[in-house]
Parts: C-alpha cells; sequence; structure tokens
C-alpha cells in the first residue's frame, strides 16, 4: 500500500481482529495512517501500547479509534478536550457496552435472558462472540483505553470484573455457548428479582477513578438515577471533573449497531483528511 505516488495511505480496520492490531506499529511506523474501532491494541499489553505510540510520534502517521468507545458518540475527543484545557479528571463511570444496556433495557422477566443475548448478537449489536460483552472484557478494554488517555498505565489485570458468562461456557464454541446459555437463565432472574424487591433497576457499569481503580460489573440503581433512564442500546458516559463536579458532564447516545459505528469512523476519516490539508 506505501507507494511513492500516493502522498497518503490509510488503513481502516473494521475488525474485532488481535492479529491484525499487532500489525499496527509496523504500519505506523512506515507512514500509514490507521482508522479503526478495533480496541486490541490500545487496550493490549503496556509496553505493546507504548510501541505503537512511539512508531506513531516517529512517523507522524495518524491513528484515530475514536470508534473504539461509544462508536459514534464523541468519548474520547471530549475526554481529550477536557484534559488539553486543563480540567482535572477526577472520575469516568457509565454504561459503555450497547449490548449490555440493549440487554438489560430488555430484560423485565417476561422473555429468557438468553433469547435476549441472541437477538442482540442477530441485531449486530453484540462483539462477534457474545461472550466478549457478557465476560466484561469489552467494557474494561473501554477503561483501559479511556484510563491511558489520561496518562494511567493500566493493564487489563487491573480491572476488577464481574462476568455473566457462566464459568463452565468459558471455553465453549460461540455456537454451543448459546445453544447452552438458556440453562443458566434461572440466575440473572433471581438477581433482577431481588433489585426489584429494593426498588431498583439491574444495569451494567464500568468505573474509573484518577487513581486507577478500575471496576466492571452489574449494580443495582435507582429508578431516578440517570443510568436507569436510557433508550435500548445508548451508552452513557459521565465525567466527573474539576470543572464539571457539581453537576457531572454527561455523553449519550446510541452506543452500538453498524450505522453509528460505521458514523464513527467516517468521521475519523474525515477528521484525517482535514489533518493533511483537505478542504471538507
Amino acid at each position: 500500500m506505501r507507494v511513492d505516488y500516493l502522498p497518503h495511505t490509510v488503513i481502516i480496520d473494521c475488525t474485532a481482529s488481535e492479529e491484525i492490531a499487532r500489525e499496527y506499529r509496523d504500519w505506523l511506523a512506515s507512514g500509514i495512517h490507521i482508522i479503526t474501532p478495533n480496541k486490541k491494541a490500545n487496550s493490549g499489553s503496556w509496553e505493546a501500547y507504548r510501541s505503537l505510540h512511539e512508531a506513531r510520534r516517529s512517523s507522524r502517521a495518524h491513528y484515530l479509534y475514536e470508534a473504539t468507545v461509544g462508536a459514534g458518540l464523541p468519548v474520547i475527543q471530549t475526554l481529550r478536550d477536557l484534559r488539553e484545557t486543563g480540567d482535572e479528571i477526577r472520575s469516568i463511570e457509565g454504561i459503555f457496552s450497547g449490548t449490555l444496556a440493549y440487554l438489560f433495557n430488555l430484560y423485565d422477566g417476561r422473555r429468557a435472558f438468553s433469547e435476549i443475548v441472541r437477538e442482540a448478537k442477530q441485531r449486530g449489536y453484540t462483539e462477534p462472540d457474545p461472550r466478549e460483552d457478557l465476560s466484561g472484557t469489552d467494557v474494561a478494554r473501554k477503561l483501559i483505553i479511556l484510563g491511558r488517555e489520561i496518562g494511567l498505565a493500566l493493564e487489563l489485570a487491573d480491572v476488577s470484573i464481574e462476568s455473566l458468562v457462566p464459568p463452565s461456557l468459558v471455553a465453549a464454541s460461540s455456537e454451543d455457548f448459546l445453544a447452552e446459555l438458556p440453562r443458566y437463565d434461572s440466575g440473572v432472574l433471581e438477581r433482577l428479582q431481588a433489585a426489584r424487591g429494593r426498588g431498583k433497576v439491574l444495569r451494567y457499569l464500568g468505573r474509573l477513578t484518577a487513581d486507577g481503580q478500575a471496576t466492571v460489573g452489574l449494580v443495582e440503581l435507582d429508578g431516578r438515577h440517570p443510568f436507569a433512564n436510557i433508550a435500548l442500546t445508548d451508552n452513557i458516559v459521565r465525567f466527573e471533573t474539576g470543572r464539571y463536579c457539581d453537576n457531572p458532564l454527561i455523553v449519550q447516545g446510541p452506543g452500538a449497531g453498524p450505522a453509528v459505528t460505521a458514523g464513527g469512523v467516517f468521521g475519523d476519516l474525515l477528521r484525517l483528511s482535514a489533518y493533511l490539508g483537505a478542504r471538507l
């Protein structure tokens, strides 16, 4: 792809492949720009992350990944604007998975939880393997990406994760996982009923503090909480900062699905074009 008669080259990686993400460092080092919603590179090992960004700085290639968190929502750009204008980031929390937002918005006990998981996969709201979402790994990766944006050397092992994947299905094939999941519907139903008994709703949240404490899991919230009243696949991210302390800054909107993710990727492509001097 890198040829002399083309002044600029860009690779747009719309996979969730770790194998492809491992190529980013060499591509950036050779001057190829990268745009991606693939979270694997920015949430991999700290050393690999540092090496990748050193290659980017050395070659002056652009690496744009807004869609790795919140699909088309301006989550990363908002965080950068806060930091670059001198604000103090105290905590970041929210519903970072459109898949899990969808599941717990719809799940009211009348339909099996496993049925809603299959429906979400069919609609394109999940990762290719739904366990990436249900395990909390996808949310944890997003917390790592945001944490590294504010200078924290976070690793996946640093995140406390509550997984919704039954231990016996962790090693199963994706097909077997979906086939066997109905056997575990009763456990989720019990948690739903217990929360309702306390006048609460269930939501799957991620939280990151300035000192590097990162947690991911299912929590009970009051029905009036901002995170309890969102639409279907909404992501909602709340930034508590020095400026936004009494009334935290909230970014909210659809965080899953082909259209909004494509919009986030295309937005990065237009941004790259502007950086390179295009008149838009």
